[in-house]
């Protein structure tokens, strides 16, 4: 079984040519039954293939299906070959799954569309790019995947690219994550010309064996991948590109930019973990930066008007939650997270697309209202995966992967009570714009007109997602609730345990959970006095509530620093020096021309003088130079 893991990223490349070449030409049912029946049945593979992991685990409990040699320019001869483990094995089974039901979604969503197979194509190139970046044996195959998503992100967020605003976003997206993915490059180059190979197995042997912690060799390294690893995933300095990134298709923004493409850089960071073991001053950057980014955009996501921009910057702020796990040397942690994340997000982007289309593409929250009754199924939606996200003690499953985080923030490695108070203040923050979105969309007087509801394409996947969103967090339970840490158990074969370094009388786990629980009560109570019973009906509109609005300045600082001096050189230099260069070059050419022209008179006796001439000049240069 386990031989049937290239079916997984080869069916929905092999789809999304053939819809790239003939969907045009293809009738919609074709279309759909290509799009969605490829991704289904790579959901297939990968269950066989994870069943067969499961009951009789490959020695090593890793498995590496070599396909064959990709070039051979002397010693670096990179294999193109899949490797599967348990981390690699959790994010198969996610993408193909997730994938599947929100490419199932997207036939409905999508069905008016007149580039409906163009779509497909670019999903389905998707995922197979996805799934070449989590099974890559090599960092070359998994940058090849890396690079892949980028691209089918580019063209997905500029999809509709007949407005102007949609093309602009899609250039941000590649422009700034291009920035990262240079520092990948680099990061590449160091590690084979350093280490000999790209394998990554390999490659952690022998960082480990050769390199000691804290050199600067190990440093650069771990610097370098983390550059690419906040590129994609949107991460404080490199967090502008992915709110714009949602003038794409709501779909779009349910699969690449809140389940899958924007954990790539914490699936990066976990599979090369060993390096940053041995760069401890970067891991230690890496809690920072997630520190940081969850807080700010937690701020950003409190102010929106726009129920996917809020979304989105919820997005960033619970990878934020991710990189301080893996920073803290949680690496379980930030998986079980990446898990629970992709499920309760994609329900909660596939919920507001439903919302979306019933009120004739209005998306300011503060134009919608009393909903709950005309779109029962997306309100329950909102309720189970905004309560996910929220953390809802006890009975959602971000509730138990966030609290692992909460508690490894103290008690990890590098734990201390700065990253404790970060990780509440973002759960407060969290659970604040999660119900404050949830009450403006549901409650009060009904401003906008229902114009359809959804059908069973849209109503099943919000339905499993639902059921995912409260019972995946059994995967990885606490010592106080039930201690069956299964998740944990299982990826801690490839992955280092969790550590409890810190534990004293004040701190506990179960203290850590109470917090975490009063703090959820906190943000919701709040939310319900500013939006239910007051029922606030317009935004913010403090000079502070502008700035985070707006992303906390980093576009306008961007705008100046980068942007406007290009544009000032690009306008200094219109005409462009280089071409200026040739241009003297053509004129000198077309006046020598005319120079040599005025020697053709027609008189035979000044070609004869001519000729006798140059002769002795040329005879003379030759006697001189013997």
């Amino acid at each position: 079984m386990l031989n049937l893991l290239w079916l997984a990223p080869a069916l929905p490349l092999t789809s999304a040519v053939l819809l790239a070449i003939f969907g045009s030409r293809w009738p919609r049912k074709l279309v759909s039954l290509a799009g969605v029946g490829s991704i289904g049945l790579a959901a297939v593979a990968s269950m066989l293939v994870a069943w067969s992991f499961l009951t009789a685990p490959p020695p090593g409990n890793a498995f590496v299906l070599p396909l064959w040699t990709w070039m051979a320019a002397g010693s670096f001869r990179p294999e193109f070959g899949l490797y599967l483990d348990p981390v690699s094995l959790l994010m198969l089974l996610v993408v193909t799954f997730v994938g599947f039901l929100i490419h199932l979604y997207s036939t409905e969503y999508m069905r008016g569309d007149e580039g409906y197979a163009r779509f497909f194509a670019y999903m389905n190139l998707f995922v197979a790019s996805m799934l070449l970046l989590v099974l890559g044996s090599n960092l070359l195959v998994l940058y090849m995947g890396w690079e892949g998503v980028g691209l089918c992100s580019y063209l997905l967020i500029g999809f509709w690219y007949r407005d102007a605003a949609n093309v602009r976003a899609a250039n941000k997206a590649f422009l700034v994550t291009r920035i990262g993915d240079t520092a990948f490059a680099i990061g590449l180059f160091l590690l084979f010309t350093q280490l000999g190979t790209l394998d990554i197995q390999q490659l952690m042997q022998r960082a480990q064996s050769q390199w000691p912690a804290g050199s600067t060799l190990a440093i650069a390294a771990a610097a370098l991948l983390l550059g690419g690893a906040v590129g994609k995933s949107a991460q404080l300095p490199l967090q502008t590109w992915l709110p714009d990134a949602m003038a794409g298709p709501t779909p779009t923004s349910a699969l690449i930019h809140a389940a899958t493409m924007v954990t790539a850089g914490v699936y990066l960071i976990a599979r090369t973990h060993v390096l940053f073991t041995l760069a401890p001053e970067v891991q230690l950057v890496v809690a920072v930066i997630g520190a940081a980014t969850l807080l700010m955009a937690a701020c950003s996501a409190l102010v929106q008007r726009d129920i996917k921009r809020v979304l989105a910057y919820s997005t960033i702020s619970q990878i934020g939650y991710m990189f301080l796990a893996l920073g803290l040397g949680a690496w379980s942690a930030a998986m079980f997270h990446f898990m629970t994340h992709a499920f309760f997000k994609a329900l909660l982007f596939l919920a507001a697309g439903a919302v979306i289309q019933s009120l004739h593409h209005e998306q300011d929250m503060f134009r919608m209202g009393g909903l709950r009754r005309e779109l029962p199924v997306a309100f329950w939606s909102f309720v189970i995966g905004g309560s996910a996200l929220a953390g809802l003690p006890l009975l959602t499953a971000g509730f138990f992967s966030k609290d692992l985080i909460l508690w490894q923030s103290w008690a990890g490695l590098n734990g201390s009570i700065w990253f404790w108070l970060c990780g509440m203040l973002g759960a407060l923050l969290t659970s604040l714009y999660t119900y404050r979105l949830v009450f403006l969309v549901f409650y009060g007087t009904a401003k906008s007109h229902v114009s359809e509801r959804p059908g069973l394409a849209i109503k099943l996947p919000l339905a499993v997602l639902c059921v995912l969103s409260i019972f995946a967090g059994y995967l990885d339970t606490p010592p106080h609730f039930g201690g069956v840490p299964r998740l944990s158990n299982f990826l801690n074969s490839t992955l280092p345990a969790l550590e409890e370094v810190h534990v004293g009388p004040v701190i506990t786990e179960v203290t850590t959970a109470l917090t975490a629980s009063l703090v959820f009560l906190a943000g919701f109570s709040l939310a319900y006095l500013l939006y239910y019973r007051r029922r606030v009906e317009q935004p913010a509109e403090s000079a502070l509530a502008r700035f985070w609005a707006a992303g906390w300045g980093f576009d306008t600082l961007y705008s100046w620093i980068f942007v406007r001096p290009f544009v000032w050189l690009a306008e200094v230099n219109r005409r462009d020096i280089v071409d200026s260069l040739y241009t003297a070059l053509a004129s000198l050419t077309q006046a020598s021309n005319g120079l040599l022209q005025r020697t053709e008179t027609g008189h035979v006796r000044w070609y004869a003088s001519g000729l006798a001439i140059g002769s002795a000049v040329f005879l003379g240069l030759v006697w001189w130079m013997r």
